[in-house]
């Protein structure tokens, strides 16, 4: 049942596939980006912090975004070798993995 509900992902257009997927991203990092943005009006404005909390903010900031892309690097390349797997009609692999991410 689950396989059929999917079947669209290998007969739909690539670019077609990009927008409906891809979009949703860029708007949460654009988000993201806004959050920091506004974050920095509002530390900037706070009289007890002046510009070490800007500071603060511009440090912490790039290592957020490092954590977040170390993150989604790990969790894309384990999704797609489950994928993989699973295509090659290797579900023990696959369940090897899943197990793999529970541990760590």
């Amino acid at each position: 049942m689950e396989q059929e509900t999917n079947q669209f992902l290998g007969e739909e257009h690539v670019g077609k596939l990009m927008r409906k997927y891809a979009i949703p991203c860029i708007i949460s990092l654009l988000v993201g980006a806004l959050y920091n943005i506004v974050d920095q009006i509002f530390i900037a404005n706070a009289s007890y912090l002046g510009s070490y909390g800007n500071a603060a903010n511009t440090v912490v900031f790039p290592l957020t975004v490092i954590a977040l892309a170390i993150a989604v690097m790990i969790g894309d390349g384990c999704c797609a070798f489950v994928s993989l797997s699973l295509g090659r009609k290797q579900p023990e692999t696959a369940h090897a993995m899943r197990h793999f991410q529970m541990i760590q």
